[in-house]
């Protein structure tokens, strides 16, 4: 497996949008904690998976792995793009990873190369295969945009 500095992770859900960043150190110890995430979309027991996933999410503090996160409406898909461009613009002598959903990767490409084309690795999320770090952390925010989508309907 070739190492990146940090893996970012954009996904969508519907109305939502999201990205999470995380660093190599920190990668390698949230892969145990998140051996049980799998797509939400291949479940077939949907509420029990969800009540498991908070559970676990709380107990092992998930998020705090993470160097940065967030979620929008997928109107404001463009505060995504911008927060993340940011964060290679600051870390532009770092090699970076990054998973886009399938929909977004043609205009995300478009924009990371204006910045940088060498040392950023962009790449669909069909492309990730299962069982890699990189999938299993993509799972992470598969997870939190389908739990944020939840509350959003339920509120």
């Amino acid at each position: 497996m070739k190492e990146f500095d940090y893996y970012i992770f954009i996904d969508y859900s519907e109305n939502l949008i999201g990205y999470s960043i995380i660093e190599k150190e920190k990668i390698k110890e949230l892969l145990p904690k998140i051996s049980k995430f799998t797509h939400y979309k291949e479940l077939k027991y949907k509420p029990a998976y969800v009540h498991s996933i908070k559970k676990i999410m709380d107990k092992s503090a998930i998020l705090d792995f993470f160097t940065k996160y967030k979620i929008k409406e997928m109107r404001q898909n463009m505060e995504i793009y911008l927060d993340v461009l940011a964060f290679l613009k600051q870390h532009n002598n770092c090699i970076i990873f990054i998973s886009v959903d399938n929909h977004e990767y043609s205009n995300f490409k478009k924009f990371v190369k204006i910045i940088d084309g060498e040392k950023t690795v962009v790449k669909q999320e069909s492309q990730l295969l299962k069982g890699t770090p990189e999938y299993q952390a993509s799972l992470v925010l598969d997870t939190l945009l389908n739990l944020e989508r939840l509350r959003r309907k339920n509120a």
